[in-house]
């Protein structure tokens, strides 16, 4: 049974659902509202990738932004109300799946570039679908991006990715696989990641809920299978980064586990790229809202110069 057949799963977010069902990434699910009035160009979201993702990581942008413009959050495959089928994942399905979304927004609004922004390893995704289609977006907005962890930005073989094929054939043997991806979800367990998230203990109790509703789905372990082995980080994200010819936010914090950002330094001061640090966890969205929005909006008003 697929995601979008399960409907004891709640909508991660208000607003209209829609659903794609001959995606080149399957069946794709994603979320939209607009103002009355139509408001500006349109803005994706796009959520992280662990064991218990949704699009709810992004709820607290797309209540603020549907007030104001187009905004569409995206299910990647494996979550959510897209297909969770037992099938490799992935950076080029994740990918094609953002690709086949901002298709759909073009669609709908033609002639106008897509603001974007992805979590953590969601900008893995989001630089390689910019990248290869640039003209299609305005600017990136990368919130606690992953691939700058320690001295170097990975430069490897185009397309490759950081994949264990061991440790996935340990996680998926069966009634194992399933026992540990249980262990992973309990709501004592996802609430342990979030606050490592957090770098503290006051986590959003409404993402944490729906963590623990999300995982129980069916097929909800073999997404995070494929994370847990490596094969959804990309061997070649810094090559990505660097491609980038748009203006690009970055946003961290400075708490918890995802603190380092050494790799950074060199693309920091890179015509076109603006970086903004915080004193909050991961998500910084959820702890200072009016804050983070400030800021992005002050580099949605006056971008920097992409790259020609």
């Amino acid at each position: 049974m697929s995601a979008g057949d399960a409907p004891e799963l709640p909508p991660a977010l208000p607003g209209e659902r829609r659903v794609l069902a001959d995606s080149s990434a399957g069946l794709l699910s994603w979320y939209q509202a607009a103002p009355a009035s139509g408001g500006g160009g349109p803005l994706l979201l796009i959520h992280s990738v662990n064991a218990a993702a949704s699009a709810y990581e992004v709820r607290p942008l797309y209540e603020h932004y549907r007030q104001l413009r187009p905004v569409y959050a995206i299910d990647l495959p494996g979550y959510g109300f897209s297909s969770r089928d037992d099938r490799p994942y992935v950076p080029r399905l994740m990918t094609d799946a953002i690709l086949a979304l901002v298709a759909e927004i073009e669609r709908q609004h033609p002639g106008r570039p897509i603001d974007a922004l992805a979590l953590s390893l969601g900008c893995e995704f989001l630089a390689r679908a910019a990248s290869e289609r640039p003209r299609a977006f305005r600017s990136l907005a990368l919130v606690s991006p992953t691939g700058f962890r320690g001295n170097s930005l990975r430069r490897g073989a185009p397309g490759t990715d950081r994949g264990s094929a061991g440790f996935l054939r340990f996680l998926t043997r069966g009634r194992l696989g399933r026992w540990i991806f249980g262990q992973l979800v309990r709501p004592g367990v996802i609430r342990y990641f979030l606050e490592r998230t957090w770098g503290g203990r006051g986590v959003d109790a409404g993402l944490l809920d729906y963590d623990c509703l999300t995982t129980r789905m069916s097929g909800a372990e073999r997404a995070p299978f494929y994370f847990l082995s490596g094969y959804l980080f990309a061997a070649d994200s810094g090559t990505l980064y660097e491609s980038l010819t748009m203006p690009v936010w970055v946003s961290h914090g400075v708490r918890g586990d995802f603190t380092d950002y050494r790799a950074l330094a060199p693309l920091a001061t890179r015509m076109g790229w603006r970086v903004d640090v915080l004193s909050t966890g991961a998500l910084p969205h959820f702890e200072v809202p009016e804050d983070f929005v400030r800021r992005y909006d002050s580099f949605l008003g006056n971008p920097a110069p992409g790259i020609a």
